[in-house]
């Protein structure tokens, strides 16, 4: 099993099927708070969804397209996180997150994205990491913005959220910037 450490309370690892009980109920736990901003609740209705979710994370991994984990805070899993999608063409990852609603507020997810981009720099040698969040979701924005990602713009209606289009703001880091800051 692999589990990166990241702090003496925060830890990643790899997203398993034995973690798709838990997964779902944080899901069901925080379900509203989420439906603001992410477009895969109303398709995730029940254990065997998670599952299928799961089954797809571990796909990626094995096909080595993508790397998702669940983020542990005091051995308890508390949410997602990972690169969605690996571009090894461009040399890019695409780190997507989301927490359990009574997580939030404690640092974890700035812990967690700068440890994913530390890994897609030192271990996985890519040039880029991105991360993408409605322009309205201040929360999720905040994340990047702390870690000093720059804002490369947004993009117009990039995603149909149940009912309307939102736009997002894109942010990006490069592996010489990250290590000149770092």
């Amino acid at each position: 099993m692999f589990i990166h450490k990241i702090d003496e309370n925060v830890s990643l690892k790899l997203i398993e099927l034995n973690d798709t009980e838990r997964v779902f109920e944080l899901t069901e736990q925080s379900r509203s708070h989420l439906r603001e901003w992410l477009p895969w609740l109303d398709f995730t209705k029940n254990v065997e969804d998670t599952k299928e979710f799961i089954q797809g994370c571990l796909k990626g991994y094995a096909e080595n397209k993508s790397l998702n984990t669940v983020i542990l805070f005091n051995e308890e899993i508390v949410g997602v996180a990972g690169f969605n999608s690996i571009n090894w063409s461009n040399k890019t990852a695409y780190i997507g997150y989301w927490l359990g609603e009574e997580y939030q507020g404690k640092g974890i997810m700035t812990k967690v994205a700068k440890a994913l981009t530390n890994y897609a720099f030192n271990h996985l040698n890519l040039n880029k990491v991105e991360i993408r969040a409605a322009v309205e979701n201040k929360k999720s924005r905040s994340v990047p913005e702390r870690l000093g990602f720059m804002n490369e713009g947004s993009i117009r209606q990039a995603e149909w959220l149940y009912d309307h289009f939102v736009d997002h703001t894109v942010y990006g880091v490069l592996a010489e910037e990250w290590r000149e800051n770092d």
